[in-house]
């Protein structure tokens, strides 16, 4: 699998996929048909028009579409997007909100490296705009990655967090969500000893495998049955000469979709046909609850090889994390360095990714953190993707996360009183 062939041959079958529906899309069109309407022409249109929005999404990056944000003082203000720290594998980047003043709450959302881009956050993004200033870790597609930028596996992702934390500054809160939240957790004990002054503030950490094999799922028994060599024989490929990253080895976006849609293929099928046929009734729309959830679903992208198998090796099979064995750049991370940092993990009861118990194994490692820093939540009824977005997020899971930040930052000081007002 390791070749260029089989990349470009993903490419290759969903390029065409994408050109089968615009055809299909286009034929129905022609105004000839229109003279003896058929209903089978109405639903080649709809599946071609399904289809190639379907298959055009998956090579490109959605955008944040945050413009602009209502404030408290009932007006919009325009929201940009800068860039604070910018790296060959990713970019700290900030939600700065023009006219208004700044929030004293500083938040660094950690977005997962695991196939999708960290706009898979927008929703948790605009849930903490009112409250926050926000920052967030804005991943590259490994595609598009020149090999001469170098390798980056588990120990780069954690100097990157750190050096991220390090640029933000002490009154930071981090929260990590899902796939991060371990690698975070290490970034955080790694400046406890080497760089105190740097550490967060807080650190939430939502969803994440900390001990993997605290309550194991089908994601945990994966990484357990498959050899590191079979996971190199059959997954890593050779990016091909349309991007700017010919020659890097990664794990494909396009093959980790497959994974996720196979997971759940009845349903996945089901929700594709029924929006067909709302195509075909002229019932569906441009940003319609079907597309805005799959036009970031469908959105992937490739993760450096080094990256993605170095996760497996070293958090699932070795579980350095769990034991309180990681080590970066030579540096065993004792994570019971973690003295002052308050640390809190959420959970969903229903999470079949990262099941209960994994994430709040975090707590049994801070051993040198007092119990009045840790807290813990397990959200009933959420799934994975509810604990960080969604009703259970935005009604439940927020406002905990918010006062947890809150009674773990310092007390805004008082002004003094005018000695020379009249009495």
């Amino acid at each position: 699998m390791r070749y260029m062939a089989t990349y470009d041959l993903m490419e290759t079958v969903r390029n065409t996929n994408q050109w089968l529906g615009a055809s299909a899309k286009a034929l129905a069109a022609y105004p000839m048909f229109s003279m003896a309407p058929n209903p089978a022409l109405h639903w080649m249109g709809a599946w071609g028009e399904v289809t190639e929005r379907t298959f055009a999404r998956m090579v490109v990056k959605p955008d944040w579409g945050i413009h602009s944000f209502t404030c408290e003082d009932g007006k919009d203000h325009v929201v940009q997007i800068e860039t604070v720290v910018e790296r060959d594998f990713g970019d700290l980047i900030h939600f700065s909100v023009q006219g208004r003043k700044r929030r004293r709450k500083q938040v660094l959302l950690v977005a997962p490296m695991s196939g999708h881009y960290a706009t898979l956050l927008r929703s948790t993004v605009i849930s903490l705009l009112p409250d926050c200033e926000v920052f967030i870790t804005d991943w590259h597609n490994a595609r598009d990655i020149p090999v001469s930028a170098g390798k980056f596996d588990v120990e780069d992702y954690t100097l990157y967090l750190a050096d991220f934390m390090r640029e933000l500054g002490p009154d930071t809160h981090v929260i990590a969500i899902c796939q991060p939240a371990p690698l975070t957790l290490a970034a955080t004990a790694y400046l406890a000893e080497q760089d105190p002054d740097a550490q967060p503030r807080t650190l939430t950490l939502i969803g994440g495998p900390i001990d993997p094999d605290a309550t194991p799922t089908d994601v945990t028994d994966f990484g357990h049955r498959v050899s590191m060599g079979q996971l190199q024989e059959t997954m890593i490929q050779r990016v091909g000469f349309k991007y700017k990253g010919v020659g890097r080895m990664v794990y494909p976006g396009l093959l980790q979709l497959s994974s996720f849609m196979s997971m759940n293929a009845d349903r996945h099928s089901e929700a594709f046909l029924n929006q067909i046929n709302r195509v075909m009734k002229g019932d569906a729309s441009d940003h319609d609850a079907h597309n805005r959830f799959y036009d970031e679903y469908l959105a992937v992208m490739d993760m450096p090889a080094e990256f993605y198998l170095s996760t497996v090796e070293r958090i699932f099979k070795n579980g350095e994390i769990a034991k309180n064995t990681f080590t970066v750049d030579g540096h065993k991370v004792d994570i019971g360095a973690i003295t002052t940092v308050a640390v809190k993990t959420v959970e969903g009861a229903k999470d079949d990714i990262s099941a209960p118990g994994q994430c709040v194994a975090a707590l049994d490692l801070l051993t040198g953190l007092p119990d009045s820093k840790k807290a813990s939540h397990l959200e009933p009824d959420a799934g994975h993707y509810g604990i960080f977005a969604g009703r259970s997020w935005r009604n439940n899971i927020r406002p905990l996360v918010l006062d947890f930040i809150e009674t773990n930052s310092p007390k805004p000081a008082k002004k003094a009183a005018n000695k020379n007002a009249a009495a």
